[in-house]
């Protein structure tokens, strides 16, 4: 019989998430808890979420806290999510920063993609930048001119993410057929993305509550559909810092249905192409 969540119990589980990840889970989300933890209390012998949490203190249990994470944390992704972000990346951010690599002001266009989850965000900047740069014939550039930070709280997907490889349903999921025929091989049932692309990408886990200094300044952040997850002070915080790793210019990308208007002081908010995007002011 399966055990159930009670209040205390949820309590517990609630705090310690939001200590761990920053993720802070309402009192409707107690039968997230229950159902995505039970099979961890199972796998373990345990008969209650109590046990559950004392046996990662108890013993130190960094694999099993790990799983804890791992099980509560949402790795909804899908390639070129949403239309807007991608066709301002194209129009307007790319330009841009190619006429800053000719022009010498830097060595290399710095991308930045938070909770990455399984790659699909990174791998599209990535297939996004070489193809711009194959269709507009530009040859003094490359995609190594690029580099693209990605990273996530779970070690999990980031192991999924290194190796490119994705099933049918994943590759369905947001990819037309002209990137999928240009950048992956079909092998059964498995698409195995370019060696070009997945180098083009450094994988890297990350607590955004951590220090954002050894990630180094960047030119655009992608940090799209994450905040919504967060407290308004840990939301506040997380932006702050975000503003302090970006070059003078610089552009953080969020979610669609996430408003940034608290922060006018930091951000120019930008409307282009039926989208929104937020400028660091100089």
């Amino acid at each position: 019989m399966t055990a159930r969540l009670n209040d205390r119990e949820f309590i517990l589980f609630r705090d310690y998430i939001s200590e761990q990840c920053g993720i802070l889970l309402g009192d409707d989300k107690a039968y997230l808890i229950e159902s995505r933890l039970s099979r961890l209390m199972v796998e373990n012998g345990l008969f209650s979420f109590e046990e559950l949490y004392k046996h990662i203190y108890s013993h130190q249990d960094r694999q099993m806290a790990a799983r804890v994470i791992d099980a509560v944390t949402t790795n909804e992704t899908l390639w070129f999510r949403d239309r807007a972000p991608w066709i301002i990346m194209e129009k307007h951010i790319l330009p841009a920063w190619i006429d800053r690599l000719r022009q010498g002001k830097c060595s290399r266009a710095r991308i930045w993609s938070a909770a990455c989850s399984t790659g699909q965000e990174p791998y599209s900047l990535a297939m996004l930048i070489d193809n711009y740069l194959a269709r507009n014939n530009i040859k003094d550039l490359s995609l190594k001119d690029f580099a693209i930070l990605a990273t996530d709280i779970s070690a999990t997907v980031l192991q999924i993410a290194a190796k490119g490889r994705y099933d049918n349903i994943s590759i369905m999921r947001g990819l037309d057929q002209y990137y999928r025929d240009r950048y992956f091989k079909q092998e059964g049932r498995t698409w195995t993305l370019d060696d070009r692309i997945l180098g083009a990408v450094e994988f890297r886990q990350f607590n955004l509550q951590d220090s954002y200094t050894r990630l180094g300044v960047f030119d655009t952040v992608y940090m799209r559909n994450v905040l919504i997850y967060f407290s308004k002070e840990l939301k506040r915080d997380i932006i702050q810092r975000v503003s302090g790793s970006l070059s003078s210019g610089g552009y953080f990308i969020v979610g669609a249905a996430e408003i940034m208007s608290d922060y006018c002081q930091l951000f120019d908010q930008k409307e282009l192409e039926s989208g929104v995007v937020y400028q660091l002011k100089g």
